[in-house]
């Protein structure tokens, strides 16, 4: 069985300055606005970083579960790693093994995804879920988070993909465990950090250091133009770092 991380999610205040900041930087454009996020309350934007994806969504309506998160974790920011699995059903089976509840589950013939409750992983929300149909498991294959013709919206000038996420918890290595067990992958350790490797990106566990909670805290993106990247982002004020910038809450490291 594989693990890929498909798709990061961020979350918004608002999503129009956050998607015109992230278009500016990474010279990247929408593919698909999914209108069945409305039930949510939300409204939302992808966007391709080579054959993943980078969502942002944000709250139209008060008391959704976007806004609490905004609330909790002080403003914008990371929300949800997003993975994509050969064959879901031993993936279900673990989760219900090891009693892990889950917020939203869909089984449809072309894809089902599973959402764990982040309250049983720690850490921040981690979904699990299964492209079916032709082509389903091809790196850059459909996804039915992105619609039906995302390549449409494919720039590769600046950004080609995205190779880990920093996920920032009260107990780095209890939470590393914690999603180590049910990804059954096993964990590294690089200069005294957790890691779990999936088959396209690593996910590192690190304490809580920027006076917010555990959450999303930071993203690598693989960059073909780090200088083009770098001068948008000056401009606006956003180098937060060497190689590094902020955008809608995270830290994104240049790589």
């Amino acid at each position: 069985m594989w693990l890929r991380l498909r798709q990061i999610c961020l979350v918004a205040k608002e999503l129009a300055p956050a998607e015109e900041a992230l278009c500016d930087v990474f010279g990247v454009q929408v593919c698909y606005r999914d209108q069945g996020v409305a039930k949510f309350g939300l409204e939302n934007a992808l966007f391709p970083f080579g054959n993943q994806f980078l969502e942002v969504v944000a709250p139209t309506q008060d008391d959704t579960a976007a806004g609490r998160y905004i609330d909790r974790r002080g403003g914008d920011g990371g929300y949800m790693f997003i993975t994509q699995c050969d064959d879901h059903a031993p993936r279900h089976a673990r989760v219900q093994e090891l009693g892990v509840r889950t917020v939203f589950e869909a089984d449809r013939p072309d894809y089902r995804l599973m959402q764990l409750h982040p309250r049983d992983t720690g850490g921040t929300f981690f979904e699990i879920d299964e492209q079916r149909g032709t082509n389903a498991y091809e790196v850059d294959g459909p996804w039915h988070p992105a619609g039906p013709d995302w390549k449409a919206g494919q720039v590769l000038d600046r950004v080609t993909g995205i190779s880990a996420a920093e996920i920032q918890c009260a107990d780095p290595n209890a939470i590393a465990k914690r999603w180590s067990d049910i990804a059954q992958i096993p964990l590294t350790e690089e200069s005294g950090i957790s890691v779990m490797a999936l088959d396209n990106a690593t996910a590192r566990f690190v304490p809580c250091t920027d006076g917010r909670p555990e959450g999303l805290g930071g993203i690598d993106v693989v960059a073909a133009d780090k200088a083009a990247i770098l001068a948008s982002a000056e401009a606006r004020g956003a180098v937060s770092g060497d190689n590094q910038v902020t955008l809608c809450g995270t830290r994104i490291n240049l790589v």
